[in-house]
C-alpha cells in the first residue's frame, strides 16, 4: 500500500469541495427543516416559535451592546406572534441558511499546495534565529526536525484508504490547528475539513490559511440549539460525503494542561449517525474510524494566560480568551524563534483507531469487541428485525462509550517533555519543603518551601522517568531523548523554561534551583499530573 496514495486520494476530493459545497449546504438546510417541522407537528406550531423565539433571544442577549447589531433579531422578536405557520417555516429556512453559510468552510488548492510546499520552509526561514544565510538555508534543510509525527501509522494510511478518518487530537493551544496540519503532512497522513473556534479567524495571518484549508468555522458564542443543529449536521453531511474531518473533543483549549478526561460528545456523535445513515443508504462497507492524538509541546505559546485562567476564581473564568498571547503577532514570532529552534519541538502522536461505536479494530480495519472477535459495526444500529433503527438514546451511549475510550487512550499517546518531567521532579520537591500539594498554598509559601538543592531534583526526577518506564500506559518520554542522562534533561528543561514565557519559571543559582513562577512550574507538570505521586 503506497503511503501517499490516501493523500493523493483526499486531495482531489478536497479540489472539488468548492463545487460540492452548495449541495453540502443545501443537504443540511433540509435536514434541519424537515426534523424541527417534523418536531413542531408532533408537539404544535408553538413547539416552532419556540425555536425562533430561543435564536432571537440569544442573539439579543448576545448583541444588544453593540450599536444597532441586534435590531434584526428585536424585529424577529416582534413578528413572531403574527406569524402563520408557512411564514415560521420559511423564517426557520433561513436562519439555517444564514448561520449554516457561516459554518460553511472553503478550500483552496492553491493555498494547500503553498502550505504543504514552500510553506513550512518560508515559516522556518522566517521564524527560526540565524546569522547568516547559509544557517538559514540549514534551518530549511532541518525544519522537520522541528515537528516530529509517530505513532501506529500504517495502521491508520490504511483506515483512510478503506474509509474516513476524524482525527480526535487533545487541545492545548490555539497553535494546535498548524501543529497537527504539519505533523499529518510529516506522517503522509490526507488533508482534512475541521472545525476551528471562530475566535481564531480573528489572527489574519492563521486566518488565511484555515479560511482556505477546509476549516469551517465554530462560533462557541452561539448557545441555543438550533445553531448546534446546524453544526452538527454539517459535520454528518460532510462524513457521509467522504470527507477525512477533524475536531478537538476537549472543546476549548486546556487551560490546566492536564490531560483531558471530559470530552464534549456533540461533534464525537456525528460519526455514529453519519454511520447509520450510511448503512440506511444500503452502504455499510463505507466505515468511519476516530483516530485519536496527541500534540505535545516543549513548551506552551499560552500557558501564561491559560494557567492564570485556571487559577482564577469560580465564575471570573473566561470561556473564550480572545487577548491571550495568540492575538499578539510579536509573541507569536519570538515563539517560533526561541522554540521552535529545538529539535522535537512538538511531537504529534497517532493512536490505533477506533470505529464509532468505540471498539478496537484489526490491521485490517475490521472491528472487535473485548474477547477480540471481528464484529459487525453495521449490527449496532440495526434492531431486531435487521432494519436500521432511530434511537437517539442508544446512539447518546455510544458516544458516551467512545468518549470514555479516547480519555483512556490519551495518557498512553502522551509524549512528556524535559520540561514536564523536569517541572514534576521540582513541584514534588516543593510539596514536600511546604508540606502540602495545594497550589493555592503553594502560590502564598514563603521562598525557602520553593528553593530545591540540584540533587534532590535529580534523584526525584531519575525516580519519575524510571516508573515511567514500567507504565506505558502513563505516556513515554521524547522518543529521541530516552537515553538523555537525567542531569542534561534537568538543564535542557531549565533552559526551555527560562528562554521564553515573561518570568523565568526555574533558574539555578549554583547548586539550588530556585521557583520564580509557581503557576506555570504547576502548568508544565500538570501535563503529568494523572502519574500518581511516588509512595
Amino acid at each position: 500500500m503506497s503511503s501517499d496514495r490516501p493523500v493523493r486520494e483526499a486531495e482531489n476530493r478536497l479540489e472539488k469541495f468548492n463545487a460540492d459545497r452548495e449541495r453540502l449546504l443545501s443537504e443540511v438546510e433540509r435536514r434541519v427543516v424537515a426534523r424541527k417541522v417534523s418536531e413542531a407537528q408532533r408537539g404544535g406550531d408553538d413547539s416552532l416559535e419556540y425555536v425562533l423565539n430561543d435564536v432571537a433571544y440569544c442573539e439579543i442577549k448576545r448583541l444588544d451592546h453593540k450599536n444597532g447589531a441586534a435590531d434584526r433579531w428585536k424585529d424577529l422578536s416582534r413578528r413572531l406572534l403574527g406569524m402563520n405557520g408557512d411564514e415560521k417555516r420559511e423564517e426557520l429556512r433561513k436562519l439555517v441558511r444564514h448561520y449554516g453559510q457561516d459554518v460553511v468552510g472553503n478550500f483552496d488548492p492553491r493555498v494547500y499546495k503553498f502550505a504543504t510546499g514552500i510553506g513550512p520552509s518560508l515559516l522556518g526561514f522566517v521564524f527560526n534565529p540565524m546569522t547568516s544565510l547559509r544557517e538559514g538555508m540549514t534551518t530549511l534543510r532541518n525544519l522537520d526536525a522541528r515537528i516530529h509525527a509517530d505513532g501506529d501509522l500504517d495502521v491508520v494510511r490504511g483506515c483512510a484508504e478503506r474509509g474516513t478518518i476524524v482525527v480526535v487530537p487533545t487541545h492545548s493551544s490555539n497553535m494546535d490547528s498548524p501543529a497537527i496540519g504539519l505533523g499529518m503532512l510529516r506522517a503522509h497522513l490526507p488533508p482534512v475539513t475541521y472545525g476551528a473556534g471562530k475566535n481564531l479567524f480573528s489572527n489574519p495571518f492563521v486566518s488565511f490559511f484555515m479560511r482556505n484549508l477546509g476549516a469551517y468555522r465554530v462560533d462557541r458564542r452561539l448557545r441555543f440549539e438550533l445553531y448546534k443543529d446546524v453544526l452538527k449536521e454539517y459535520s454528518t453531511v460532510l462524513l457521509e460525503h467522504g470527507y477525512h474531518s477533524l475536531f478537538f473533543p476537549g472543546g476549548t483549549r486546556n487551560r490546566s494542561n492536564i490531560i483531558e478526561k471530559h470530552l464534549k460528545l456533540g461533534l464525537l456523535g456525528t460519526t455514529v449517525t453519519a454511520y447509520k445513515n450510511s448503512v440506511r443508504e444500503g452502504a455499510p462497507n463505507k466505515r468511519i474510524y476516530i483516530v485519536p492524538a496527541t500534540i505535545n509541546y516543549r513548551l506552551v505559546l499560552e500557558a501564561e494566560t491559560l494557567i492564570e485562567d485556571y487559577l482564577a476564581e469560580t465564575g471570573k473564568r473566561r470561556f473564550i480568551i480572545t487577548d491571550d498571547e495568540f492575538s499578539r503577532v510579536g509573541r507569536i514570532v519570538e515563539f517560533f524563534r526561541k522554540i521552535l529552534v529545538h529539535e522535537g519541538s512538538v511531537v504529534v502522536r497517532f493512536g490505533r483507531p477506533l470505529d464509532p461505536f468505540g471498539n478496537d479494530i484489526t490491521d485490517d480495519g475490521e472491528s472487535i469487541d473485548r474477547a477480540g472477535r471481528i464484529v459487525d459495526p453495521a449490527s449496532f444500529v440495526r434492531g431486531a428485525d435487521g432494519e436500521v433503527a432511530d434511537d437517539d438514546q442508544r446512539d447518546a451511549e455510544y458516544t458516551r462509550a467512545l468518549g470514555r475510550r479516547l480519555s483512556q487512550v490519551y495518557p498512553r499517546l502522551t509524549v512528556l517533555h524535559s520540561t514536564n518531567l523536569a517541572s514534576r521532579a521540582v513541584f514534588e520537591a516543593i510539596c514536600k519543603n511546604a508540606a502540602t500539594r495545594d497550589i493555592y498554598r503553594l502560590m502564598r509559601a514563603p521562598l525557602g518551601h520553593l528553593e530545591v538543592p540540584v540533587p534532590a531534583a535529580i534523584e526525584e526526577l531519575v525516580r519519575l522517568r524510571a516508573r515511567l518506564a514500567q507504565h506505558p500506559e502513563w505516556g513515554s518520554e521524547h522518543p529521541s531523548y530516552t537515553t538523555q542522562s537525567a542531569d542534561a534533561k534537568l538543564d535542557d528543561a531549565i533552559r526551555g523554561l527560562s528562554s521564553y514565557h515573561t518570568v523565568p519559571v526555574i533558574e539555578r543559582r549554583g547548586e539550588t534551583l530556585q521557583v520564580k513562577d509557581v503557576k506555570l512550574l504547576f502548568y508544565y507538570q500538570n501535563r503529568t499530573a494523572h502519574i500518581p505521586p511516588d509512595a
